[in-house]
């Protein structure tokens, strides 16, 4: 019989592998978790390689030393785990530790390692603390980090990884009125933020469609475009679908459109669990075609989604910046695509969760250079509940260290674009 918590930890050992080994998305490798693991042990381990990896810079400098030399996978994991647990989510280090040793005897390979597993455990435990104290967060890869600093400078860079280090609240959008038992902070944009996140759907008004999970800098793109009752609005790229629900919950007449099968089946869950409704169309966006002009498109373009690091923090270890220049490409197809598609006199707002200029301002300035029919509609974001230097050049630049002392938001580029009448 497993110790308590041991099925957790074992599990995070194996998803922290597919990720620094394999370069699996972390997301992917959670779904392949055994179905027999619990949720709540399943949701603990996700958590725990989730600690890990936005912190596994620190973490192995306080691990180095002790080490003489990185021992195998599996051992290293289960200290990697030990210590985060300990130094960050305040766990027992007895605890911490015991765990530490188990799991290196769970697997024949690292067994004759729980000796030395055991060792710097205990050390982590007596003197790992002060070590950590003294230690910076984790530094983003060189690929991102030099075009960010060029970008916005040394000094947001570095607060943004402050931000990163601390990972993401919980954000939820309201359909409609909050519901009384819904415990969280109003933010000034109208996101509910939860810091306790808890299991999502046990929360008062879930089953009742009062809201979905949405991340509030997410939840602005909707806003700036401005749905209204009666109107034909395209979501493009629009899974997992948290715009689908705000332009449908405006009253709009909604088209979901993605490319994937999979993804389009968690928009359809929301929609009937929140008793809204969309056409759910499944297409590749370059190859479809619309019956009619729509009076507004939303286009979430896919990126790097280097905004998104503090919810997803294997990104970093996963990505490369290799894959820039083909999204680049697709962003400029796509936004010109559904370019065609908006009447003369609608609106198109072009989004990417991206902190690149490359996949933000660059399309939309050589798109607006090579579209004199349109023009940027400019963005007031003290009127979505923002702050005005959030407002850069008409559009909206948004990063992780914004709110900073209320856990940051994901870092987004949204414009609002018009096309002449």
């Amino acid at each position: 019989m497993s110790a308590p918590g041991l099925p957790a930890r074992l599990a995070a050992a194996e998803l922290l592998i597919g990720v620094l080994s394999d370069g699996q998305m972390l997301g992917d490798l959670v779904e392949k978790l055994p179905r027999d693991l619990p949720p709540p042990a399943r949701a603990r381990a996700q958590s725990l390689a989730a600690m890990v990896l936005r912190n596994l810079e620190p973490i192995d400098t306080v691990l180095e030393q002790f080490l003489r030399k990185k021992p195998p996978a599996r051992a290293m994991q289960a200290l990697r785990i030990a210590a985060a647990e300990m130094l960050i989510d305040d766990i027992a280090p007895h605890a911490a530790v015991d765990a530490a040793v188990r799991a290196a005897r769970e697997d024949r390979k690292s067994a004759h390692l729980s000796g030395l597993v055991n060792a710097v455990a205990r050390n982590v435990s007596r003197e790992g603390y002060d070590i950590w104290a003294e230690m910076e967060p984790q530094r983003m890869p060189h690929w991102l980090r030099v075009p960010l600093v060029r970008a916005y400078g040394e000094e947001a860079v570095d607060a943004m990884e402050r931000v990163h280090a601390g990972g993401a609240p919980l954000d939820l959008t309201l359909r409609g009125d909050r519901p009384e038992a819904l415990e969280g902070e109003e933010a000034p944009t109208g996101s509910i933020r939860r810091f306790e996140a808890g299991q999502v759907s046990a929360l008062p008004g879930y089953a009742e469609g009062a809201f979905w999970v949405q991340d509030a800098a997410a939840a602005l793109p909707a806003r700036v475009l401005g749905a209204r009752d009666g109107e034909r609005v395209l979501d493009l790229c629009a899974a997992p679908g948290g715009k689908t629900l705000q332009l449908a919950a405006a009253g709009a007449r909604v088209t979901a459109l993605d490319i994937s099968s999979k993804r389009l089946e968690r928009v359809r869950e929301n929609l009937a669990r929140t008793g809204l409704e969309a056409e759910i169309v499944r297409a590749d966006a370059l190859q479809w075609q619309p019956d009619a002009p729509f009076d507004a498109v939303l286009l979430d373009a896919p990126c790097t989604a280097t905004g998104t690091i503090r919810r997803h923090p294997d990104l970093p270890f996963v990505k490369t910046g290799e894959e820039n220049k083909a999204l680049v490409a697709l962003q400029r197809d796509l936004l010109a695509r559904a370019a065609e598609w908006v009447r003369p006199g609608g609106r198109l707002v072009f989004c990417t969760c991206s902190l690149l200029p490359s996949e933000g301002e660059v399309p939309v300035a050589k798109f607006l250079d090579a579209h004199d029919d349109w023009t940027l509609d400019p963005i007031d974001a003290e009127a979505l509940g923002g702050e005005s230097h959030w407002a850069v050049d008409g559009a909206l630049r948004l990063r992780p260290d914004y709110w900073a002392p209320q856990g940051g938001m994901d870092g987004f580029y949204i414009a609002r674009l018009q096309r002449k009448a």
